[in-house]
């Protein structure tokens, strides 16, 4: 998924003692023209840039696709970060630059590594009458942020924990393995609750936390929270207590370490600094001109797949300097 943001803001933010639970509140974003789907854009905001790593979160549909044109995001570049796309219903298309061509439906998984420079593609299928789920970034560290493209596909199981449905997706809770590791402590994780059900759940006291509702209400430390509305819960605490109302509930749990590196995140690129965007920026308006040219091109993002036959130009760098910034409490 591509950012059609120019400037999203970075603010800092560490914890240190458990603090009121904190809504944050999404903004619709459109993907492209009239009939292009809108996503509900929970991170980064003003107030809140990262959970852990995670770092970009988007909540989409049910979008009926008679009505509106579906995922259509051409070839597009990232740096510094992994994707991770999660639906709930639904079929997309990726592609990318490491070479893979794969599907992903409900209760699958797709993660890609940017490393130091990748791109891709999302389509819905043709055969897919709605499309919903969420599009997720997390920041990769510092000592791997440079590293290969990296592409990874995995159906991670389903397991009832407490009378919930819980399907980790990254990394490993509650005896859940299996999932896409990342290479910094991090949780995703899909959980659905039955009506009127009190979940309790164990998590790691030196994380942040974050609960995305997909489907329902829900109180987390008494804070209400419904569709697409993220809580945000500081470290400090060793259990995580969901309540779902009375239709039930379906969330999304996010988990991680505070992040400890500078992070500078414009259009669809995470890096150190300003002269890490401009780097990338040009090294993918290349591409750009090559792809356009020829009909192909490779370059820092690598290969372009023979079935693209476009790409996404990048937008023009703001007129002030991008400044990285440190996490703080």
């Amino acid at each position: 998924m591509s950012v059609t943001e120019r400037d999203p803001q970075l603010v800092d933010a560490a914890a240190n003692e458990p603090a009121p639970p904190e809504l944050l509140l999404p903004r619709e974003v459109p993907l492209g023209g009239p009939r292009a789907m809108r996503v509900q854009r929970t991170l980064p905001q003003r107030q809140r840039s990262l959970i852990g790593a995670w770092c970009f979160l988007d909540h989409y549909g049910p979008d009926d696709l008679s009505e509106r044109g579906g995922m259509r995001v051409p070839g597009h570049p990232h740096i510094g970060l992994a994707t991770v796309t999660w639906l709930f219903e639904g079929e997309v298309e990726h592609r990318d630059t490491t070479g893979a061509a794969a599907l992903v439906r409900p209760g699958e998984v797709n993660l890609m590594t940017a490393g130091d420079g990748v791109a891709h593609s999302e389509y819905s299928t043709p055969s897919s009458t709605v499309v919903h789920g969420a599009q997720l970034w997390f920041a990769l560290p510092a000592a791997v942020a440079r590293g290969p493209r990296r592409f990874e596909h995995a159906a991670p199981a389903m397991r009832r924990i407490a009378g919930a449905e819980v399907r980790v997706f990254v990394g490993e809770w509650l005896g859940s393995t299996g999932a896409p590791q990342a290479p910094t402590p991090l949780i995703g994780a899909e959980v659905r609750l039955p009506q009127g059900l009190r979940w309790e759940a164990e998590v790691d006291p030196t994380h942040e936390l974050g609960v995305l509702v997909d489907h329902g209400e829900v109180l987390v430390e008494g804070l209400s929270a419904t569709r697409s509305q993220l809580v945000a819960l500081s470290p400090g605490r060793r259990t995580l207590v969901v309540e779902a109302g009375a239709d039930g509930a379906r969330v999304l749990v996010l988990s991680g370490e505070p992040f400890p590196d500078p992070v500078t995140m414009w259009w669809n690129f995470v890096g150190r600094d300003h002269e890490d965007i401009v780097a990338a920026r040009a090294a993918w308006q290349a591409q750009v001109e090559q792809q356009r040219a020829t009909g192909g091109a490779d370059g820092r993002f690598g290969p372009h797949p023979e079935a693209w036959d476009d790409v996404l130009p990048a937008p023009e760098m703001p007129t002030v300097r991008l400044k990285p910034r440190l996490r703080r409490g």
